[in-house]
């Protein structure tokens, strides 16, 4: 078996595992579902589910571990001349964009995070690696430095909190509104420098 073909088999066992887990968190609620429970709907064993997820609630959530290196691979391949707020506004164009084309799996997930809140510690550490580790990228493009200069950091924080938001508000319209449009939108709220809204 090719390296290839071999990690388009993991990938595809890995989101079976995380579709299984939000089917079945959707129909019985958090509680109601065991890694068992998972492996079988998934058709693996469940000793096979370990080598994928180290818990029912990382199943649920399907945070892919090279996520924050994949965000902050869009961010470093953005062109030079943008700043740092522009090349990341694009990269959440880019990831909104595809979002919004998998009108199953992402409404779905946001539904059942939504209706557990149990899950949103875990998600939380997740979202913290990937800033921790765009930061890095951001100091690299802006000649500053992580953990000393305000700026790196800052803007790998804003950026979590605009794509949550947006996601948040794609949620509340019965993802009927355009959720790249949410996320400009955000982007254009922080840019202006938070204005207050008028009454």
């Amino acid at each position: 078996m090719t390296s290839g073909l071999r990690e388009r088999k993991k990938q595809a066992t890995r989101l079976a595992l995380h579709e299984a887990a939000l089917r079945l968190v959707a129909e019985r609620g958090l509680d109601g579902v065991s890694i068992d429970d998972i492996a079988e709907r998934a058709h693996v064993s469940p000793r096979t589910f370990f080598n994928y997820f180290p818990s029912k609630d990382d199943a649920v959530l399907g945070l892919d571990p090279g996520a924050p290196q994949h965000l902050a691979g869009l961010f470093t391949g953005r062109p030079a001349e943008e700043s740092a707020v522009e090349a990341v506004r694009a990269v959440h164009r880019k990831m909104a964009a595809e979002m919004a084309e998998d009108r199953e799996l992402w409404p779905l997930r946001l539904t059942v995070i939504d209706a557990h809140p149990a899950l949103i510690g875990r998600l939380v550490a997740g979202f913290g690696e990937s800033e921790r580790v765009l930061a890095v990228a951001i100091a690299e493009r802006t000649g500053t430095r992580v953990g000393i200069d305000v700026y790196p950091s800052l803007l790998a924080s804003v950026q979590a909190c605009v794509m949550r938001t947006a996601l948040h508000r794609w949620l509340a319209t019965d993802f009927t509104a355009s959720l790249t449009d949410l996320v400009d939108e955000a982007w254009d709220v922080v840019t202006a420098g938070l204005p207050a809204p008028p009454r």
